[in-house]
């Protein structure tokens, strides 16, 4: 087996981000194999949404390391460029909680934009690409309809396929459900279990608990910017080895007790 095979498709070390005086990120390290689905849940504020910003590109770290295996290795302590972000963007997409559909472009549209603009892909190539990938999530029928006339768990699944049209090698999820009505979250869930099925390699960021035990090969939790706790679903998740993990798992499983007031959102 070469080295290849067996280094971690992304390895994060010592990843910091402040927001003013708010300490967003205190030093973050994981690593994500391929085709390993890697689930980071906490309360609100914790810094989980940041860490996906940060390995996207979207967010500029005040230090860390970034690497993918292959590149880009991203070294946050010195000057970063607008071409070691576009690397970061060229091996990972990202799924957002509230889709972020251009609203005026139909569905087919909002799909080829990305593999055209940023990766040249031929128009005729990225319009069969993207109605396979409507087709697969049972989309084929919204082709040319705007994103006004979809329903939200609809919209989810075509900013779903619009990050898959890209074709990177990590797909990075942020609360992809949590905006959405209660009957309208397992359609989103259902693709995303096909995607870790099909060895899609994803980091999600969720507060679905049952989701996260069933697909999860890891699951870190964030509190206050650090990892707390790491481990496999059925460790982390039915005995949590540290209390502050017992607190908010308990807080979630038991939402008729009352909310932790420690898991209040943070700034």
């Amino acid at each position: 087996m070469s080295p290849t095979d067996t280094a971690p498709l992304l390895a994060v070390s010592g990843l910091q981000k402040s927001f003013g005086m708010n300490r967003v990120l205190d030093g973050v390290e994981l690593e994500v194999r391929r085709g390993d689905v890697l689930v980071l849940i906490g309360p609100s504020g914790s810094g989980k949404t940041t860490v996906l910003r940060c390995l996207n590109g979207l967010e500029t770290p005040d230090a860390g390391v970034v690497a993918f295996d292959g590149g880009p290795v991203v070294d946050f302590s010195r000057k970063v460029s607008k071409s070691d972000r576009t690397a970061l963007r060229d091996r990972s997409a990202m799924v957002f909680q509230h889709h972020n559909l251009f609203p005026h472009l139909t569905v087919i549209q909002n799909v080829i934009e990305g593999p055209i603009q940023a990766h040249g892909v031929p128009r005729a190539e990225a319009i069969a690409r993207a109605e396979t990938l409507l087709a697969r999530v049972g989309l084929s029928e919204k082709r040319d309809a705007y994103p006004s006339e979809l329903s939200g768990g609809q919209q989810q699944r075509v900013g779903i396929v619009r990050a898959l049209a890209l074709q990177p090698s990590l797909l990075l999820f942020d609360e992809p459900t949590s905006a959405l009505d209660p009957e309208l979250v397992g359609e989103v869930l259902t693709v995303l279990r096909e995607l870790a099925n099909e060895g899609w390699t994803m980091v999600i960021v969720t507060h679905e608990l049952g989701f996260a035990r069933e697909v999860a090969d890891e699951v870190l939790f964030f509190d206050e910017g650090v990892i707390v706790e790491r481990g496999a679903p059925s460790e982390l998740l039915r005995q949590p080895k540290k209390e502050r993990t017992q607190r908010f798992l308990n807080r979630l499983l038991r939402p008729l007790d009352g909310p932790d007031p420690s898991d209040a959102d943070r700034a």
